[in-house]
């Protein structure tokens, strides 16, 4: 039979103006932060009264590096703040336990942004100016390329000290590296793997403070990204390694992932605030850590807020709560809630007040392309994959699905843009000119579904598999944490039903998706995409399978080996030159190319794209203008949240262990 022609790509309309977006001041980093020693230090009053003066905390000049890393007031939208308060966050998760770099879930939601921290930091970077764009130091406070650009010396923070007061040094870094991203039987909870740091890249600690990295490639300034939230933030090697089954032989690894479950309060972390109780399916409270080593510029130690609350309940009631003021925070992602939102805070009384930033959230379908064993599929589950590897069948789908429909079906106005899939519109690399948009046509669909042998052989609406194979059958993951997802998930079922396509909802809520999802169990999985797709400098290596386990949904098969098709090949070798080159012509000239070969082949079928908001009450200071939900990172932590405060005049009494310190690891609750 011969191939219907390759339907005429259409003119991909332009994104509706949407005027209540808000644009961020842009800085320097050098205009943010720096490490330089204070004449002199601060803290609480009470936490030296109760503590310092009675013998159970050194003075706080002691528990701070010679060198702290120090916010520069200017760079505050409200300048220097006061200490006191909390802020009660509402979160969908629920926390598996606290190892992080294990492989434990806490329950997101901005709790584990709150307890870790990374080499460097990328969330704060969207409002540094472009010419000046590279990750901030964090716990590497310098580092220097050797001539060559194969080797990168970094130089951590000196005196910095876990929550616990034990020191951090390069032996926690080396932990993590050796012990959980090249150990096979690890998987740290955001997906580090040696690939996200460039294949055959080594690390050594030279000294205490002090490690280098050697990469294959030249100058890739790229893996700096990587090496923030969240595939390079260390776990405390002190209280970790003895549960590790390389040091502990009578531990296997499920029960070294396992042994730091919620019940274990005041694990130490190098974050703001430590866990001090939990209440399973009702609140975590986290306090201040008093060993934190950020300062403002008048010496007073971060953070200024004393505790935060996450309220165990669902990721809607999230919201909800924020808009009422019951709550404090949100990012209003869900786009069904915006209207309802946008109206509540604009009344003169509303406790909260939204700020919306670019379309950032995008979603997508995506198909399982490994066709040699990931996720060991069944004769039906490898009959569909190889339909997934036809561009045709690719073209049909997303011909079939009506974006504008599927948009304004989860909110109507300028919220939602037609989204063709790959680069978002709003990144810095995105180019319309090189997006290929294969429009809505339901008829053309079809006829190409007819042309490569996917009819209803047997008349009963259901199309056929090639060859007298039996009805097609599609099973579609999607989260049931949110509307949204569930909502397009839903959308995609019906318009395939119409198609003569049976989709198959297989809805899992938290680590059950996500586990389902991480093994390749899935022909296809409704998703919101990361931020590659966002920033492109973050997490680029997932922009193709440039490893055998990095990519999202083309992995290595049972035999280890990725069965790429040619253009999968394109885009790997694409990323690979984007991430081997400095220079910002050829790094845009490269993404133009990306994104001709990923929509030309229709890589993901792009769905819908639009911003989200930031839901702030609106007694807190420190909030800085244009801050989006998700770009680099979560708003959780482009914010700095450590800089927050309350002014004296607002703050409420909302502290459920006032005056309280983080007690020892294991121990039950804070101290006092």
């Amino acid at each position: 039979m011969l191939a219907i022609p390759a339907q005429e790509p259409q003119p991909l309309p332009d994104p509706p103006e949407f005027a209540a977006q808000s644009e961020p001041v842009f800085v320097g980093i050098s205009d943010i932060l720096e490490y330089r020693a204070l004449p002199e230090y601060h803290e609480p009053d009470w936490v030296t009264t109760n503590f310092v003066e009675t013998g159970k905390l050194p003075p706080v000049a002691e528990r701070l590096p010679a060198e702290p890393l120090v916010y520069k007031a200017a760079n505050m939208p409200d300048g220097i703040g006061v200490y006191g308060d909390t802020m009660r966050h509402v979160i969908g998760g629920r926390p598996e336990g606290w190892n992080y770099i294990g492989g434990q879930s806490q329950g997101w939601g901005g709790i584990d942004i709150g307890l870790s921290e990374c080499l460097t930091r990328t969330g704060p970077l969207f409002m540094v100016r472009a010419e000046e764009l590279e990750p901030m130091p964090n716990l590497a406070k310098s580092w220097e390329w050797s001539e060559d650009g194969h080797e990168l010396t970094m130089h951590l923070i000196e005196g910095a000290k876990w929550s616990d007061g034990d020191p951090f040094d390069s032996e926690d870094v080396m932990f993590y590296w050796e012990d959980h991203v090249l150990d096979p039987n690890v998987s740290p909870l955001n997906g580090a793997t040696p690939e996200s740091f460039g294949e055959g890249t080594t690390l050594e600690a030279i000294d205490a403070y002090t490690i280098k990295w050697t990469f294959q490639a030249a100058f890739p300034t790229q893996y700096l990204y990587q090496m923030a939230y969240g595939t390079f933030c260390p776990g405390p090697s002190h209280i970790l390694k003895p549960e590790h089954p390389k040091y502990n032989s009578d531990n296997t690894y499920e029960e070294y992932k396992n042994a730091f479950p919620p019940e274990f309060l005041n694990i130490p972390v190098m974050g703001a605030w430590v866990p001090v109780e939990y209440r399973p399916d009702d609140i975590i409270v986290m306090r201040r850590n008093p060993y934190y080593w950020k300062v403002d510029e008048e010496g007073n130690q971060l953070p200024y807020l004393d505790e935060m609350h996450y309220r165990l309940s669902t990721w809607a009631d999230r919201d909800v709560q924020a808009v009422a003021g019951s709550g404090d925070f949100s990012n209003l992602e869900q786009a069904e809630s915006y209207v309802e939102a946008l109206r509540r805070s604009a009344e003169e009384t509303a406790p909260a007040r939204l700020q919306f930033g670019a379309r950032t959230i995008g979603y997508a379908l995506e198909m399982n392309f490994s066709a040699n064993g990931w996720g060991e599929p069944d004769a039906r589950a490898q009959a569909v994959r190889e339909l997934n590897r036809n561009l045709d069948f690719r073209k049909a789908v997303t011909m079939a699905i009506d974006r504008q429909w599927l948009g304004d079906s989860l909110v109507r106005g300028p919220f939602t843009a037609i989204y063709p899939g790959g680069l978002y519109a709003g990144t810095t690399y995105y180019d319309k000119d090189s997006t290929v948009y294969y429009g809505y046509n339901f008829d053309a669909a079809g006829e190409l579904l007819d042309g490569i042998g996917v009819v209803d052989t047997d008349g009963n609406g259901i199309r056929n598999f090639p060859d007298g194979g039996g009805d097609v059958e599609i099973t579609l993951l999607a989260n049931t944490d949110y509307a949204t997802d569930r909502n397009l998930a839903e959308g995609v079922i019906t318009i395939m039903e119409r198609l003569g396509l049976r989709v198959i909802a297989n809805f899992q809520s938290g680590t059950a998706r996500d586990d389902m999802a991480q093994s390749g169990n899935f022909d296809w999985q409704v998703v919101r995409q990361g931020s590659a797709l966002v920033s492109v400098v973050q997490g680029t290596v997932a922009l193709a399978p440039t490893g055998p386990r990095i990519h999202s949904f083309h992995r290595a098969g049972t035999d280890g080996t990725l069965d790429l098709l040619p253009f999968e090949q394109e885009l790997v070798d694409t990323v690979n030159a984007f991430i081997a080159t400095n220079d910002n012509e050829e790094r845009a000239e490269l993404m133009k190319q990306y994104q001709r070969i990923f929509t030309e082949n229709v890589y993901s079928v792009g769905l819908t794209q639009y911003p989200g908001a930031l839901i702030i009450n609106k007694r807190f200071a420190n909030i800085p203008a244009g801050a989006p939900i998700f770009m680099f990172n979560w708003a959780e932590d482009n914010i700095i949240r450590e800089r927050v405060f309350v002014p004296e005049d607002r703050q409420g009494d909302y502290e459920l262990h006032p005056q309280t310190l983080p007690g020892e690891p294991g121990s039950p609750g804070p101290i006092s």
